[in-house]
């Protein structure tokens, strides 16, 4: 993907702010077809394509996504695992539970059994989400995306500016070229 292709060649450091993404859907998740119902089955075959092609192009893997979930609570763990030794490895593994595996990132027990493929510690993870312990900085991570007006992901920023969607390597690098110049003027 175009950021670890930054951060490998161009020294730069990233962290992961959360956004709601569909806070609304219940715990048991919600068929694709019911988030849009007023769109033709068509369109939304034509987005599933669309999307599997972006996907393509980035380089990562997309599977028949038919649900969509609450990921408030994968969130929660993504952000208290950026905390621990290796816990970064938690974000590519809840992508692929979520576009590949169709997987309910909003259940524990899947949160729990990724928690472990990554290594980390499943006692701690468990009392994480059991007492949402990382609510509070996700809460605070959407607050600023609302009053960012970010509406999509990801979003990358730095200095109040903004490029958002999925960018190819070149435009990325454009975004830190420009970053860099505006401090060197500082």
């Amino acid at each position: 993907m175009s950021i670890e292709r930054l951060q490998t060649k161009h020294a730069i450091s990233t962290s992961w702010i959360h956004f709601p993404l569909h806070p609304e859907i219940a715990d048991e998740g919600m068929p694709i077809r019911d988030l849009f119902p007023n769109r033709d089955p068509e369109d939304m075959k034509a987005m599933g394509n669309q999307m599997r092609e972006l996907m393509k192009e980035a380089g990562l893997p997309y599977g028949k996504r038919e649900m969509t979930y609450n990921s408030r609570l994968a969130q929660e763990l993504g952000s208290w695992a950026d905390t621990q030794e290796g816990g970064n490895a938690i974000h590519d593994r809840l992508f692929k539970a979520y576009f590949v595996d169709n997987a309910n990132i909003g259940d524990k027990a899947i949160l729990l059994e990724i928690a472990a493929d990554c290594g980390l510690d499943t006692d701690q993870a468990k009392d994480v989400l059991d007492h949402r312990l990382f609510s509070p900085q996700v809460t605070m991570d959407w607050q600023r995306a609302w009053e960012n007006g970010i509406t999509g992901v990801p979003t990358f920023t730095s200095q109040e500016l903004y490029v958002v969607g999925n960018q190819p390597f070149d435009v990325l690098l454009r975004f830190i070229n420009h970053l860099r110049t505006l401090n060197a003027e500082k």
